[in-house]
């Protein structure tokens, strides 16, 4: 059993307010006893401390907050680790990347297991305790790169919990995969993927339906990556949300990227939302800026669940991301102009699964007794000053456990 007592631990405890606008976060110190997994005690009173057998370590005042949840990697696909390469020019949009892949990923295999390991300490030591990963399912690779992210994330299990995406990337139907993507989901993938089924499979009613079967077939979740546009996008969205209910698979449905809905306004974005909502799919996003975003705090405020991933670290898709999700909040909150302390504190769940220290009323709901001891220590006052000035993560906790960041190397080009 790991029992310890987290003395001097700042929590948010609620709004300071003037003349009913939010100017600030209030904060407190408080100590925090924790046995196994969990938290069974919070106490501002020290003299609980004095008379115990428990390990004492004392936090000296930093910012307590919910651990990352990364909902959108590849790490079974990667540079980093290795020597660096941009990306090539794309000529022929997805088709030139999935040709490349072609001849690329039997080269990367023998590499594939050690770079993805170098991922997941990086995002361990940003934070991170729950990763979602898209893993390559098609005739090139087979199964091999499911089993090389099923070892790497085996070797952490102690610090993480995973979801393992079956993606088809080269498509389900043009690439005849679907046996593949079925294998795979007996064999350790959790979770169905898709890619863009009107432009790649050319067949958008057969693509969904068929991953809609699959994901059924297995009582599995599915989380499809769309990057069509306009009206398109907009009507893959529709077939999708009315799939999901005539398949009962309402919060079981993840569109990632979803890039259509930067495009859409007024009356057709509200279409689509209120479609949304009613089938409970929710949102993964890498918040880009090379191209319309999609409405976050607008989709936020309809309901639609909204959650962050980077997509990837450095690959043939793109040379960027840095698995620094404080980071990618931070471009979140830019890139909507959210500036004041109540719009800056909201942000924190996107990446955390929707867990937040204050509720929208600034009571405090996090942490209580009883809730899983998966946190973060950061050098901030607030949430709001850890986004918005990308505060350094002193310390990460998963289910009582501290993971040892210091042993993990951050990766450089060779």
């Amino acid at each position: 059993m790991r029992n310890f007592w987290l003395r001097n631990v700042r929590v948010e405890s609620g709004f300071k307010k003037d003349r009913g606008t939010v100017v600030g976060t209030e904060t407190k110190l408080v100590h925090v006893k924790v046995e196994g997994d969990s938290i069974v005690h919070i106490t501002e009173d020290d003299t609980e401390l004095n008379s115990t057998s428990y390990t004492v370590t004392d936090m000296k005042g930093k910012l307590l907050m919910p651990s990352f949840r990364e909902m959108h990697i590849h790490i079974d696909k990667t540079y980093y680790g290795g020597p660096w390469k941009a990306c090539t020019p794309i000529t022929k949009g997805i088709f030139t990347r999935i040709e490349e892949e072609k001849q690329l990923l039997p080269q990367q295999l023998p590499f594939a297991q050690e770079r993805a390991e170098k991922m997941i300490e990086l995002l361990l030591s940003n934070g991170h305790t729950h990763i979602r990963t898209h893993c390559n399912i098609e005739p090139t690779s087979k199964l091999k790169h499911l089993e090389v992210t099923i070892k790497a994330l085996e070797k952490y299990k102690d610090y993480l919990t995973y979801d393992i995406v079956a993606f088809p990337q080269h498509g389900l139907l043009k690439s005849n995969s679907v046996e593949l993507v079925k294998e795979a989901m007996r064999n350790g993938a959790t979770i169905v993927g898709g890619v863009d089924p009107a432009t790649v499979d050319r067949d958008l009613d057969k693509s969904l339906w068929t991953t809609m079967d699959i994901a059924v077939e297995n009582n599995a979740g599915i989380d499809i990556h769309l990057h069509d546009p306009n009206t398109l996008g907009a009507f893959t969205f529709e077939k999708l949300a009315k799939l999901t209910e005539e398949a009962n698979m309402q919060g079981k449905v993840t569109m990632s990227h979803a890039i259509g809905l930067g495009d859409l306004e007024g009356d057709s974005l509200t279409e689509i939302m209120t479609l949304l909502k009613e089938n409970e799919i929710d949102i993964t996003t890498t918040v880009p800026i090379n191209r319309p975003t999609i409405p976050i705090p607008t989709l936020d405020k309809f309901g639609i669940k909204v959650s962050v991933g980077h997509d990837s670290l450095t690959d043939h898709w793109s040379p960027f991301g840095t698995g620094d999700t404080l980071e990618k909040l931070n471009i979140l909150a830019e890139r909507f102009r959210l500036i004041d302390e109540y719009s800056i504190n909201r942000v924190w769940k996107y990446a955390s699964g929707g867990i937040t220290p204050l509720d929208d009323e600034g009571n405090q709901v996090w942490p209580k007794v009883g809730d899983k001891a998966d946190f973060l220590f950061t050098e901030a006052s607030c949430s709001a000053e850890a986004i918005a000035r990308r505060t350094k993560i002193h310390s990460v906790y998963k289910s009582g456990r501290e993971i040892n960041t210091h042993q993990f190397e951050v990766a450089t080009t060779k």
